[in-house]
């Protein structure tokens, strides 16, 4: 993996108990969960990027509101019916 740098505002670290290692943690995951919702990474890839296991990661992104399956109807149909 390569490392980049990023800027961020100073505002992101006046959240209370925020710290510039967590204001880090937070950008890699988010920064990695874009990724893997444009479909660039695949969800190993984007849990890896961020430091989480696959299911750690699988599991943040649905609380974040990211899909982690992409079902067409029929799929959902065959879903929904064994549910």
């Amino acid at each position: 993996m390569k490392t980049i740098q990023l800027v961020v505002p100073e505002v992101l670290l006046l959240a209370p108990a925020q710290s510039m290692a967590g204001v880090e943690r937070r950008s890699q995951f988010l920064l990695a969960l874009k990724y893997f919702e444009l479909g660039e990474l695949s969800s190993g890839q984007a849990a890896e990027m961020c430091g989480l296991s696959r299911p750690g990661f699988l599991l943040e992104a649905g609380r974040h509101g990211v899909s982690v399956a992409e079902l067409d109807p029929e799929e959902l149909e065959t879903e929904f019916a064994h549910a």
